[in-house]
């Protein structure tokens, strides 16, 4: 099998993990906040993913075909191949991929998606890297509870005014 040829598949696959990450990581981020999952808030995931698909808008938006695609294609030719030729999978990925309409309507379709994930930074932002938690450790809140561990220590009521 020709190098060239598997570097394509691999650049396909590489491409549907990336569309994949953005579309279930917005359906994901979507249901967490629904679900209070705290970890939906967190910051590096967040801003990866928002940065994907920012990426993806500025490419429509300047008119620059997908890099991806274009070494694909170039990969593609230097195997001597088309892109019906692709193995199996690579075939099914691209099918994921690529669909038939006029290009303004993908275009369209990343920037409203690139707006919905910024919409979702903006109402729900993520956690601050260094940012305290702001939920206390339960084993913090236990010790709070049981009080200080010398014994006949009782704390002093406030003063009365």
């Amino acid at each position: 099998m020709n190098a060239h040829r598997l570097l394509a598949d691999a650049v396909v696959l590489a491409h549907a993990a990336y569309a994949a990450f953005v579309v279930v990581g917005l359906a994901v981020i979507l249901l967490g906040l629904a679900l209070r999952w705290r970890w939906v808030r967190n910051f590096w995931f967040r801003i990866i993913h928002f940065a994907m698909i920012g990426l993806v808008a500025m490419e429509a938006i300047l008119g620059v075909k997908c890099p991806l695609t274009v070494l694909e294609d170039s990969l593609r030719a230097q195997a001597g191949q088309s892109v019906d030729e692709a193995s199996f999978i690579a075939r099914l990925a691209r099918d994921l991929l690529f669909y038939e309409a006029p290009e303004w309507v993908f275009s369209v379709l990343h920037c409203l998606f690139a707006a919905a994930v910024l919409l979702t930074l903006v109402l729900a932002p993520p956690r601050w890297p260094w940012q305290k938690d702001a939920l206390p450790c339960p084993a913090a809140d236990r010790s709070r509870a049981i009080g200080p561990s010398t014994p006949g220590h009782h704390p002093t009521p406030p003063p009365s005014a």
